[in-house]
């Protein structure tokens, strides 16, 4: 019993088993110590863990709003502005129409009124918000960065409604889908503040995606609005930017979807199950004919020096207020000759052309080609989209003259699509567009097709339009007196005409 332990003597059995008993009692110590430890440490992670969970959360929120919430909520924005545009520039024009069928010769005064008013302030404070809106987002996605700031300001934005507005209480003969273009392209642009590194890629991405959803917004045309984006404003396809696009058009889609409806926008054409067997001819000859049309409004926008007399020109550079009120004249005196149809858009003609209820001349398409140009000539905001689309329904009008054996909304149809692609020369564009608008899926293939041909035979009598015209902001034209509207430059008369000394 006094011998130790570790004694090299043997030891009996009892004295192994307490040996044994001993050590696995320490050890069972050592482990409880231990895991107490442990316990004791993984509450102390939890109680800081649950401490910090608030700045966490905070901070992932942050993260996620300034990564999409920003984005999300400008895209909603576009859509609800779009829609309330929409419906203000409806408002505006049936006021007009109300009040010149009561007064009908009102027009030869408050056109040319409404045209001084709307150029003096465009010229005056608003310079950027001229015409259709597209070419300044071209601009300022083909230009380096610092031109959106002009272009796209918060001021543009408001006289870009508010004149335009203005001008169709006129009677202008003007479209709102354009400006809207540029509405949500500067809506988009100007939430580049709310983003904490902001650089050119996000802004170039906000004014795409703010383009594109506006389109969309203002058509009801979700695909065009993509296809917009890709063929008339970049030219190209770039993949980062794609979901940004897609995800700006379904937030603005259905805001626009909320407030009005799921509709087509000049409603659902009825196509026989059978084809007339001149389709192909039919499809030829209104391309041609759309092309030829669209080609020479585009060169006569281009190249005004050309054709407008030097005494003209020199009153639009240095009396452009004088200039416009001669435009509002000649506006009200087309209407009041064509009956009152060629004021405004030209959507209710179109529509009423394809629902058969609407009986327009055979120099209805002539008359708004007039009408339009001298719309756009002063530089007063406004789009030339719906009524592009209101001319190309009257050429189809007048062809059926021709194909009367054929259905005259599929001739319609044709005729739009050929006289949006021959002014836009984006023919993928305007055959989307125009088969959304009339829910024409059976017609594809003839859409596609008269809007290729339209758009090559334009290009013999001129560059696509809105790229001619966006280029002018890029390089404006140095001009010792006050400068005319960049979309329709002068060129100074003492360079064409030499002074006899």
């Amino acid at each position: 019993m006094g011998r130790r332990l570790n004694s090299r003597a043997p030891l009996s059995f009892s004295t192994r088993v307490n040996t044994l008993l001993i050590r696995s009692i320490i050890k069972s110590n050592r482990y409880n110590h231990a895991f107490a430890d442990s316990r004791s440490h993984g509450s102390l992670h939890m109680i800081r863990a649950l401490r910090s969970l608030p700045r966490f959360t905070l901070r992932r929120a942050r993260s996620v709003w300034h990564r999409y919430g920003i984005f999300w909520v400008g895209a909603i924005a576009v859509g609800l502005v779009a829609v309330l545009y929409a419906k203000l520039i409806d408002w505006g024009y049936n006021a007009f129409r109300s009040v010149q069928h009561e007064h009908i010769w009102l027009p030869l005064i408050l056109t040319p009124a409404v045209a001084a008013l709307s150029v003096w302030l465009t010229r005056t404070f608003f310079r950027g918000s001229e015409g259709s809106g597209i070419p300044q987002v071209i601009a300022v996605l083909h230009s380096p960065p610092g031109l959106g700031a002009r272009l796209l300001s918060p001021g543009i934005l408001i006289a870009k409604m508010g004149i335009s507005f203005l001008a169709i209480l006129g009677g202008f003969t003007i479209g709102r889908e354009g400006p809207t273009v540029q509405v949500g392209a500067a809506l988009m642009y100007n939430l580049r503040r709310l983003f904490p590194r902001s650089n050119a890629r996000i802004e170039r991405q906000l004014v795409l995606a703010g383009a594109a959803a506006g389109l969309s917004a203002a058509f009801n045309t979700p695909l065009a609005g993509i296809v917009f984006a890709i063929e008339e404003l970049t030219r190209s396809f770039e993949a980062r930017t794609s979901g940004v696009l897609i995800t700006g058009i379904i937030l603005a889609g259905i805001v626009a979807l909320g407030l009005n409806g799921n509709y087509t926008y000049f409603g659902t054409i009825e196509i026989g199950a059978h084809f007339p067997n001149l389709l192909a001819v039919a499809v030829v000859l209104t391309a041609v004919v759309t092309g030829i049309a669209g080609g020479l409004f585009c060169w006569l926008l281009l190249n005004t020096s050309r054709w407008i007399p030097a005494r003209l020109r020199e009153m639009h550079a240095s009396r452009p207020v004088v200039f416009a009120m001669l435009c509002g004249l000649i506006i009200a005196v087309v209407g009041l000759v064509s009956g009152g149809t060629t004021f405004g858009s030209g959507y209710a003609e179109a529509r009423g052309l394809l629902e058969g209820h609407e009986q327009l001349s055979l120099f209805y398409p002539l008359l708004k080609m007039v009408s339009m140009i001298g719309s756009y000539l002063p530089g007063i905001p406004g789009g030339i989209f719906a009524p592009s689309l209101s001319i190309g329904a009257g050429f189809g009008n007048v062809l059926h003259m021709v194909f009367s054996h054929m259905e005259l909304p599929m001739l319609i149809a044709l005729g739009m699509v050929g006289y949006l692609a021959a002014v836009t020369q984006s023919p993928i564009m305007s055959f989307v567009i125009v088969m959304e608008m009339i829910n024409g899926h059976a017609l594809v293939i003839s859409l596609m097709a008269t809007a290729l041909i339209a758009s090559r035979v334009s290009r013999f009598f001129a560059p696509p339009l809105y790229e001619a015209l966006a280029e002018r902001y890029l390089t404006p034209l140095p001009v010792p007196v006050p400068r005319a509207s960049p979309e329709v430059p002068e060129t100074p008369v003492e360079d064409e005409v030499p002074v006899a000394k």
